[in-house]
């Protein structure tokens, strides 16, 4: 039995074991892509709806949300103006906001 190898077979045995890894390597990458793509695959989108039936279907009520008081009108005032209102006063008398009710918000002119 001849235990000696000679400089070609061990190099032709180092380029084979290398081209093996590289290989495997190649695999698991493509391997890793594929289940990428398999579970990243976007689901159909359905149909848009007419114009026509999102008018007609009645939109429910929508319920309060916890420590909401109840409806707030607003007269003459933009909705940015009374939300920064209803927290200074909330600031000021150190009442979290949720607990105070306000019924309407009106601005006052000068004449």
């Amino acid at each position: 039995m001849n235990l000696k190898m000679n400089l070609g077979d061990a190099a032709i045995d180092a380029v084979m074991g290398y081209a093996i890894v590289f290989l495997g390597i190649a695999l698991l990458v493509l391997v890793v892509v594929l289940m990428g793509r398999v579970m990243s695959r976007k689901k159909p989108t359905p149909a848009p709806v007419p114009a026509a039936e999102q008018q007609a279907a009645p939109v429910p009520a929508a319920p309060a949300a916890p420590g909401t008081a109840g409806d707030l009108k607003l007269y003459d005032t933009p909705d940015r103006d009374a939300a920064m209102i209803m927290a200074i006063v909330a600031d000021e008398l150190k009442i979290p906001l949720n607990e105070l009710r306000f019924i309407s918000i009106r601005e006052v002119k000068k004449s």
